[in-house]
């Protein structure tokens, strides 16, 4: 299997797990990940926060850990990757203000490479304007966003642990979903793990 080279963009008060666990488990399955996050150098970090449902409204937020920036935003061309990854948390909420990631997000969706969003991830491809006529899951919040994108909703099952391929793009609803979302992305990447 060849190594494959990721892009994920990361900020400030991303969900903690949607992070963490993506990155750490890519790694194990021999791909490299390069974590970019704009107005950060490598060495330097970003604050994630855990999101959890706990019989509320909405998910509650606490702090989470500091996690590392790896790779240099402002020399990153979309060309030298093979895929895109997204978390959710409330980063993508203003990373999706930045021109260079929309310009970013773009090219991998023009070269139809694999692109990974999961929950609020999706906030980044819908300002982006890249999933018209797909089919796209996210945190439900997220929902009225992905439609208004052109794409079409996916929600989340009773547990959302569910994960949606359409063609290039995997996403899922929140990090319960790990499971499914992680092992398709691998899929679109052309990982094999065998027993």
């Amino acid at each position: 299997m060849a190594q494959k080279k990721i892009l994920m963009f990361v900020g400030d008060y991303m969900e903690d797990y949607e992070a963490m666990v993506p990155f750490q488990m890519l790694l194990m399955a021999g791909h490299r990940v390069d974590a970019v996050c704009p107005g950060k150098k490598p060495g330097d970090t970003v604050k994630t926060a855990i999101h959890d449902f706990e019989g509320d409204q909405t998910y509650s937020e606490k702090a989470g850990h500091n996690f590392a920036v790896n790779a240099d935003f402002d020399q990153v061309n979309p060309d030298d990757y093979d895929a895109l990854l997204i978390p959710g948390g409330r980063a993508p909420e203003y990373l999706r203000l930045n021109p260079r990631v929309i310009k970013h997000t773009q090219a991998f969706a023009a070269a139809g490479k694999p692109i990974a969003a999961i929950c609020h991830g999706a906030q980044i491809l819908a300002a982006a304007r890249v999933i018209e006529g797909y089919e796209i899951s996210a945190y439900p919040a997220v929902g009225p966003e992905v439609e208004l994108a052109g794409a079409k909703y996916i929600g989340p099952n009773d547990t959302f642990t569910n994960a949606h391929t359409d063609r290039n793009f995997v996403t899922a609803p929140a990090w319960p979903a790990h499971p499914e979302w992680i092992r398709q992305f691998l899929e679109l990447l052309g990982t094999r793990i065998e027993p």
